[in-house]
């Protein structure tokens, strides 16, 4: 990054008090041309090179010391790092003619006025911060595509009929802490995250933790919520698809698993009469896979965490407790998945003389996306020459928040190797481009209809 830029950035300062979200929409006066007066918007590119330049400078806050764009970022929520990547990403905001401000939760937003009486604004988005040693797309490319999209239109002097506006989510990585907070779900300030309690980090960041009502968006109050996202998958690489069109976010339900043996010396307890807790966990750990794949379907079931009692070489596990989660768009079918293992887990404890506790201890419900957003991104890609493919998403996103207010609509692009939460992670320039451009144009086609 050239001295004068970096310069720049440290001079920046957190701005912003906490306003409500009807007052943020009446802060720019209108501009002055129509659609269509120096670009017909259908033809409508963003700047690519600008795309990537601002990706390639936000990677440089949270990466490691002397390393480079491929080593990936550590920008964890509340952290120094975090805070400078949100001063830039403001500057960016700033460049594109915009004014952005923080409300009380910390979220970084800007508006953008339209010509129509009384229309509901548009909102796209995404987040900026990255779970530690992860890499440079995930969040960033949303965020930084959706500020194109506004500096695009500004270039061009094109005016949409519905008010623009655009949300940098705080803390996304941390449980969607910013767009939960934007969607009227209680958090508890109290809880820790790096160092600090959410309330804390909240007000390091420039927002207001007493105010965060200030900080609602009620239902019904926007057209539609729009993100552009990478895969964190390999379905669009392996079918050389260009653009995903996000069906919906799936469906969770995590379990916790107790097993409990008898811990025994492990050189005088003879096998057949060992009650070996370990010994089940692992039979129920490969019934988890046999049971998730016995169907057809993009439903996936994970073993994630597991700790052993007493953790010993010389002693006969006796205690084992570890978790069972399982996605898919259909709760229905993760629910009934679910009660086949639990089913099953009974006739291991039966077989290996241990007792198995399988409780539910989450329920995440799907997150659909709407059949009309999702045919207006296939007509924004179509219009630009590239395939779609239509596909669920089984990471979570800040989109799943906004569904719960209003309708909803995700776009991904390729990740290469299927690589995220990682510094390997990569999409490629030209997808990051054709991606912002499928943004740009959704955006248009719905404000049209």
């Amino acid at each position: 990054m050239p001295h004068s830029r970096r310069d720049l950035l440290a001079g920046l300062a957190v701005t912003g008090a906490a306003y409500a979200f009807g007052e943020a929409l009446r802060g720019t006066p209108p501009l002055s041309l129509a659609v269509g007066d120096d670009v017909a918007d259908n033809t409508l590119r963003i700047n690519s090179a600008r795309l990537q330049e601002s990706l390639e400078d936000l990677s440089v806050f949270g990466r490691p010391a002397g390393g480079t764009f491929a080593d990936g970022v550590s920008r964890v929520a509340y952290s120094d790092a975090d805070v400078a990547g949100r001063k830039y990403a403001m500057q960016r905001m700033h460049d594109a003619g915009l004014d952005p401000r923080i409300d009380a939760a910390g979220n970084i937003t800007a508006g953008r006025p339209g010509s129509g009486p009384s229309l509901k604004p548009i909102l796209f988005g995404s987040h900026i911060d990255s779970v530690p040693s992860g890499g440079n797309f995930d969040g960033d490319f949303g965020s930084m595509s959706a500020i194109e999209v506004m500096h695009t239109l500004n270039d061009h002097h094109v005016t949409t009929r519905h008010p623009l506006r655009i949300y940098i989510w705080q803390n996304e990585e941390g449980a969607l802490v910013g767009s939960q907070i934007a969607a009227g779900v209680d958090v508890d300030l109290r809880r820790p995250f790096n160092g600090l309690t959410t309330a804390e980090g909240i007000r390091k960041i420039g927002g207001d933790p007493a105010n965060l009502t200030q900080a609602h968006i009620q239902k019904g109050s926007f057209e539609c919520y729009l993100e552009l996202h990478i895969e964190q998958g390999g379905n669009l690489e392996h079918a050389g698809i260009p653009i995903g069109v996000v069906e919906g976010i799936v469906a969770i339900d995590e379990y916790e698993v107790e097993i409990r043996g008898f811990a025994n010396h492990a050189g005088t307890t003879p096998m057949p009469e060992r009650r070996n807790a370990l010994l089940a966990a692992a039979m129920l750990i490969e019934t988890v896979q046999r049971v998730v794949t016995s169907e057809p379907g993009r439903q996936v079931g994970t073993v994630g965490r597991l700790a052993v009692y007493p953790n010993a070489p010389n002693v006969v596990p006796g205690r084992v407790v570890h978790t069972i989660e399982l996605r898919d768009l259909s709760a229905e079918k993760i629910a009934r998945l679910g009660a086949e293992i639990q089913k099953q887990a009974q006739q291991i404890a039966a077989q290996t003389h241990t007792e198995i506790s399988m409780k539910q201890v989450a329920n995440d419900p799907p997150a659909m996306a709407s059949p009309a957003i999702q045919k207006q991104i296939e007509i924004a890609a179509s219009g630009l020459d590239l395939k779609t493919m239509r596909l669920p998403s089984g990471a979570g996103h800040d989109a799943q928040m906004m569904a719960t207010l209003g309708p909803m609509g995700m776009i991904f692009v390729p990740s290469v190797g299927g690589i995220s939460h990682s510094p390997k992670e990569l999409t490629r320039w030209a997808d990051c481009a054709n991606g912002a451009n499928v943004l740009l144009q959704t955006v248009l086609n719905i404000d049209r209809t």
